[in-house]
């Protein structure tokens, strides 16, 4: 009888395109109901800031605005860090990738569980035990501060931009799918209205603002995937196979949708680099490690990385029945026309099952997703030019606590500026994807930075230079020349073709490269320029003590 039904209800390909026309349709006029659909995202927005404005009074120390004073448990940070990370390119990309990808696109999802380990096992106790607000307190701890911290900073504008890029670009594409702007024009203004609201919510909030943007989120974003997961398996009577079978008859891949190879099957060189981007990159975001200094102990970095796990696996789990049920209910062809691309998955799949309701649902918590990420990553990045280069640098230590929050949030709006205009540039393209990039140049430039600062005595000031600019230069460089940019239909300028890397990914090389460069500047460097710092660093990493996180 189930079997009858699902065959009943299937719909042709023509039927797709046309429910594609009549979705858009619906959608000119917010289903038929602007005010509710708007209200509900609007009404989001203002709730969050108020609470934003609420719990960030006295914002002006230095220790409040960039790490919320520690005063966050282990719970709450872990359910924030889940927040941070769930980011568009989880809800909004991966979902897209495994509906018209199929097993490729879930990729990404165990790549980043598996990463987290990473940051559980090596990189956070020490981490929180040994720096104060930025990954520059650390790898300076024990070198020469003016060039270390120069380089740090760098590495983090760099990497938080290369990150904002996705979630704008993300922002952008649900508002013009939400309204069926289909001009780029629109689709532009789309991008500068998501990205003004997100600069907001840094200058009213700072870490402790954010801090709650990041929990309330990530609570939202959690209850409406189980609940979306746990009606589409009820639709299809509790039988995945079910949901795969119908999926496989509405995707233009067929039945190879079930198997590896759709996405990188011509280049499994590309997959592999893409693998090591994914594990490698996650605990060396610079928005990720700066969430290890809003607990008060490392206890509670532990307890704050379990909670951020299993919220992930979770979620990610229903991802799965998400990806593959937008498949089987809207078509992968539909999807792929859609203003938004790949990235319309979850959104068409919320119309198709709940109406515009729904709709405006999950494109308020969608929206919100990328809201509270880009105000973590602005705000990351604010800090740590404030932080590392004007108080550090400019001031030498000496900078007033209101100046260098003044500097932080001055920067912060140059960096919502700046990722408005890249956004503007890479808007269409899968948000997985372009997160996938963030995530090898900070593993290309951080990760081998963090573990020799943190386990190698040796480790000197011209290792961590060659580590961080080795990473980010070659990255960089092999992106350019890669079909990222160029001499593909896919690449950010189809029109021209100068790209000579024949990856789409550069971990594969600029990670281990950095790690090369770093082990020999040290070996060709002083052999130790501090012993008394450095014994002082191994101490506090391994016991906190000293760690005291209040300025």
């Amino acid at each position: 009888m189930v079997k009858t039904a699902l065959v009943k209800t299937a719909v042709t390909k023509t039927a797709v395109a046309k429910a594609a026309v009549t979705f858009l349709a619906a959608t000119t006029a917010v289903g038929s109901n602007p005010v509710l659909n708007l209200g509900l995202f609007v009404g989001f927005v203002a709730v969050t800031l108020y609470i934003v404005h609420r719990v960030s009074s006295g914002n002006q120390t230095t220790s409040s605005y960039y790490a919320a004073g520690g005063e966050f448990t282990g719970g709450q940070n872990g359910i924030a860090l889940s927040g941070d990370f769930l980011s568009a390119a989880s809800f909004l990309g991966i979902a897209g990738g495994i509906a018209v990808h199929g097993y490729d696109g879930f990729v990404y999802s165990v790549g980043w569980v598996v990463a987290w380990l990473v940051g559980l096992l090596l990189v956070g106790e020490m981490l929180r035990n040994t720096g104060r607000f930025t990954m520059g307190d650390v790898v300076a701890f024990r070198m020469r501060q003016r060039p270390v911290r120069v380089a740090a900073a760098a590495s983090t504008l760099l990497i938080s931009y290369f990150y904002l890029l996705a979630q704008i670009a993300g922002a952008g594409g649900l508002v013009a799918l939400l309204l069926n702007i289909t001009g780029k024009f629109g689709q532009s203004i789309a991008i500068a209205v998501a990205g003004a609201i997100m600069i907001l919510y840094v200058l009213i909030g700072g870490m402790k603002g954010t801090t709650w943007v990041q929990i309330i989120k990530a609570t939202l974003l959690l209850m409406c995937m189980a609940l979306i997961t746990i009606f589409l398996l009820g639709r299809f009577g509790f039988n995945f196979s079910t949901i795969l079978s119908q999926a496989t008859q509405h995707n233009s891949l067929g039945n190879a949708i079930l198997t590896p190879g759709t996405l990188y099957g011509k280049n499994e060189l590309d997959f592999v680099s893409l693998a090591l981007a994914l594990v490698l990159g996650i605990c060396s975001l610079p928005h990720v490690l700066m969430r290890f200094y809003t607990v008060p102990n490392a206890r509670q970095v532990r307890r704050s990385l379990v909670w951020a796990i299993w919220s992930m696996v979770g979620f990610y789990l229903c991802t799965l029945v998400v990806g593959y049920s937008a498949t089987a209910l809207v078509g992968s062809d539909a999807i792929v026309h859609a203003p938004g691309g790949e990235n319309s998955a979850a959104p068409l799949l919320a119309y198709a099952i709940g109406g515009s309701i729904l709709l405006g649902l999950v494109s308020a918590v969608a929206f919100a997703t990328i809201l509270a990420v880009v105000a973590g990553l602005t705000l990351t990045a604010s800090v740590s030019f404030a932080h590392d280069v004007y108080a550090s640098i400019i001031k030498k230590g000496n900078a007033e606590p209101r100046s260098e929050v003044r500097v932080a949030r001055l920067t912060a709006v140059i960096m919502g500026v700046l990722a408005i205009l890249g956004g503007i540039l890479v808007n269409g393209r899968n948000v997985a994807f372009l997160v996938a990039l963030a995530l090898a140049l900070a593993a290309s430039a951080n990760l081998s930075t963090l573990l020799y600062s943190l386990f190698w005595k040796r480790f000197n000031t011209p290792g961590a230079l060659a580590s961080i600019y080795s990473g980010l230069g070659s990255c960089i460089l092999l992106i350019t020349f890669s079909p990222v940019v160029s001499g593909a239909s896919t690449s950010i300028f189809p029109t021209v073709d100068f790209h000579v890397f024949p990856l789409s990914n550069p971990g594969i090389v600029s990670i281990p490269l950095s790690f090369l460069c770093g082990w020999v500047a040290t070996m060709i460097g002083s052999r130790e320029e501090n012993p008394a710092k450095q014994v002082e660093m191994e101490v506090r990493a391994m016991t906190g003590i000293g760690s005291g996180l209040h300025s």
